[in-house]
């Protein structure tokens, strides 16, 4: 292809069948995130035609209107920057390199809990709204299951409540 021609192809408008795969990622976007719970929706940073798009698409019943509605969420999304939402989605599945370094971490500080009794106080310290006891029984059944071999129940648990409490 000659040095022209390329740039001929630059200027020409996306043809009909790009603005149409571009169109059905817009509303695979859209449904991923009707798929999403409506809290997960509202902490989300999305413009808030979107978010009222996206949380009354989940309202609906009728394979009609949801239909249409879906086609409305795509509508709206042509409008606005899709990578942050797209960064967003990923981290909500665990698939950003940021979000499996945190679990990586929670992980990493359950085990600590699991063999070392200080680290709930230093716990506690760094996230004050934690449950004291409620974590001290957790470690305790965590630990009594290990010993008898049991499935690590109260270990996942525990790890629930150090998710859960690293977001307050």
């Amino acid at each position: 292809m000659t040095e022209h021609t390329e740039e001929f192809e630059e200027d020409r408008p996306p043809s009909k069948s790009q603005r149409k795969r571009d169109s059905d990622a817009l509303q695979d976007m859209g449904r991923d995130l009707v798929q999403l719970s409506k809290d997960q929706v509202k902490k989300m940073d999305l413009p808030e035609e979107l978010r009222s798009a996206v949380l009354e698409c989940q309202r609906i019943t009728s394979h009609g209107a949801l239909r249409r509605q879906m086609q409305f969420i795509g509508k709206v999304m042509r409008n606005i920057e899709e990578q942050p939402i797209i960064e967003q989605l990923a981290a909500i599945r665990g698939e950003s390199s940021v979000a499996k370094g945190e679990f990586h971490a929670l992980e990493r500080w359950r085990a600590r809990l699991l063999e070392d009794d200080d680290a709930l106080t230093e716990w506690l310290t760094k996230h004050p709204g934690g449950d004291a006891q409620q974590m001290r029984q957790l470690i305790r059944n965590a630990r009594k299951e290990a010993e008898l071999g049991k499935p690590p129940k109260s270990s996942r648990e525990l790890f629930k409540v150090l998710r859960d409490s690293k977001d307050e």
